[in-house]
């Protein structure tokens, strides 16, 4: 067994890891930890307490994704529900569908009884309007919201806006892989905006007979590059955990224009191993490691730039070559 969770899952990995050294699955185990996260105004990147959108409004997205039959389950941009990953997972169980998003996500969401709540604690409807008061001209203003919200959403790459997300990837004792997600995306986004933690593929994918992968960050980067799925590919194709990470980082190197920012790389394989890499990271990334039995222990994520030589040593080249014997 192995539980990998970035820090933000700081809440959630006591419980996870519990659950799983009590034999419970492994969606049941993540959905259980993301939940506490979720529910917590502390954590100003997931659930109640995250930032909101250009208009003032928190907008959740969640996945889910059973690597053994391949299931997904996924909501975006939904707003006054308290857990997006218990919709994600119902989503799962009750439809013949993989994602909804808005409104249909909220319909579905009343429709299975699900929890409701204002996510906008003071905080950050404080910090929302304090940016509201700055940046809008007095006719901005006066016509409040019918506006151009274009060149205003440009403020949701502020630095200083979070815009992380919560990833946990488990292999329980049955050995199924599992991976999750939840988060409220970017701070001032333009509304509706779906970054990579609702898209499977992107933000995380998972397959029992290969391994998972998820990341953090900014989510346009591996929307563009599908990292989630690239890796478990490259570990299909003979790459170890770490060199599909490295394969992946590389990958982003093609991308021209638009954000290039942080992305952190999560992987976990079938055997117990896992490599976590901060791409343009400055070193204080951390991550949870929970390997089967103790506690989950805090870990150094390997931080690496786009343009500085990870991956130059081709990790294609290295397992093309070990399968060629």
């Amino acid at each position: 067994m192995i539980l990998v969770t970035n820090n933000e899952g700081t809440i959630g990995v006591p419980t996870t890891a519990r659950m799983l050294a009590d034999g419970a699955g492994g969606l049941d185990a993540i959905e259980a930890g993301i939940r506490l996260i979720e529910a917590d105004p502390s954590v100003r990147t997931v659930g109640r307490g995250g930032w909101p959108n250009i208009l003032g409004e928190v907008e959740l997205d969640a996945c889910l994704m059973d690597g053994s039959t391949l299931r997904t389950g996924a909501v975006g941009a939904l707003q006054g529900f308290l857990h997006p990953v218990s919709v994600a997972r119902e989503i799962m169980r009750r439809l013949p569908h993989e994602l909804l998003v808005g409104d249909g996500a909220a319909r579905f969401a009343r429709e299975i009884g699900a929890e409701t709540a204002d996510n906008l604690i003071a905080d950050s409807k404080r910090a929302w309007q304090a940016w509201f008061d700055a940046e809008l001209t007095p006719e901005q203003t006066a016509a409040w919201p019918d506006v151009a919200l274009a060149a205003l959403c440009q403020h949701a790459i502020d630095p200083e806006v979070g815009r992380d997300t919560t990833v946990f990837l488990a292999q329980d004792s049955s050995g199924a892989i599992c991976s999750g997600t939840s988060t409220s995306g970017w701070g001032w986004k333009y509304p509706g905006r779906l970054g990579d933690s609702p898209i499977i593929g992107a933000g995380s994918y998972a397959d029992t007979r290969y391994g998972a992968a998820a990341c953090t960050g900014a989510g346009e980067m591996t929307i563009r590059c599908g990292t989630a799925r690239a890796i478990v590919l490259y570990m299909k194709k003979g790459a170890s955990v770490a060199d599909a990470v490295h394969e992946a980082a590389d990958d982003m190197r093609a991308l021209k224009g638009g954000l290039i920012s942080r992305v952190t790389i999560h992987g976990i394989d079938t055997r117990g191993n896992h490599k976590v890499v901060a791409v343009n990271g400055d070193g204080s990334n951390v991550y949870w490691l929970w390997e089967g039995a103790g506690e989950p222990r805090r870990c150094p994520a390997e931080a690496a730039r786009i343009g500085d030589g990870v991956g130059r040593v081709s990790p294609t080249a290295r397992y093309t070559a070990a399968r060629a014997g």
